[in-house]
């Protein structure tokens, strides 16, 4: 196992065991909770501060090209990670893979805008509270490496090879905090914008630079160039 994928199996323990903290507080001290309200966030410390502070870290870490121990998928749109081939790009099938990439990715884009829509209607409903759709999101958090290291179902959209190629890999954060549009507050709308810039810088580098998002012109993306190692179960020359 290398060293990114021990570490990433030791972060879906710490997501995990966040799930939990926070349902715990969810039945036992749902006080922590008033720091989603409104200005509530610079009145009072909790708990909750400290996995905003995460949260803040891990987007920020999305959005500057820094060496730590982050995985390929994630930063492959900045200079830093592009190897690029020797010869010239073919720049017609370049345009055709991106075009497919996108589209498919738009689709995951619908599919999860439906399962927003289910939770908003849940909400309205009256059936799920602003605590839940907190919960919901604290969920996604913990099944966003689920889909990293074990199986990921977007993966039947998209038809990318592994997550080092992966079109939407810096989507997660949008993706896991799209629920707490529900929910406004300082908090919560503050992981929002974090999360929506992320998401703009991705897709501008996407529309910028899409030779960095093809293992055909950026030779840093190919199994046989792999070291994260994260994917093993989607790459046969990494088994």
């Amino acid at each position: 196992m290398s060293r990114i994928r021990k570490i990433y199996f030791a972060r879906l323990i710490g997501r995990c065991l966040t799930l939990l903290a926070v349902l715990a507080l969810y039945f036992f001290d749902r006080a922590q909770f008033a720091v989603l309200q409104g200005w509530e966030f610079f009145r009072k410390l909790t708990w909750l501060h400290l996995l905003w502070l995460v949260w803040m870290g891990d987007m920020l870490f999305q959005l500057l090209p820094v060496h730590a121990q982050i995985s390929l998928g994630s930063q492959k749109h900045f200079l830093m990670r592009f190897r690029p081939i020797a010869e010239a790009v073919n720049y017609r099938a370049l345009k055709e893979h991106i075009t497919a990439t996108t589209r498919a990715a738009y689709k995951v884009f619908l599919l999860w805008g439906a399962l927003l829509l289910v939770l908003a209607a849940l909400f309205f409903a009256g059936l799920l509270t602003a605590l839940g759709i907190f919960s919901f999101s604290v969920l996604f958090y913990v099944l966003d490496l689920v889909c990293v290291l074990i199986w990921c179902p977007f993966r039947l959209i998209m038809k990318n090879r592994c997550c080092t190629t992966c079109r939407i890999f810096n989507w997660d954060h949008l993706m896991m905090f799209s629920p707490l549009v529900l929910t406004p507050g300082f908090y919560t709308t503050s992981l929002l914008v974090v999360a929506f810039a992320v998401w703009v810088v991705w897709e501008f580098c996407v529309m910028l630079y899409p030779e960095r998002f093809w293992e055909v012109s950026n030779v840093a993306l190919r199994c046989s160039e792999c070291t994260d190692k994260l994917c093993t179960q989607y790459c046969k020359k990494l088994r």
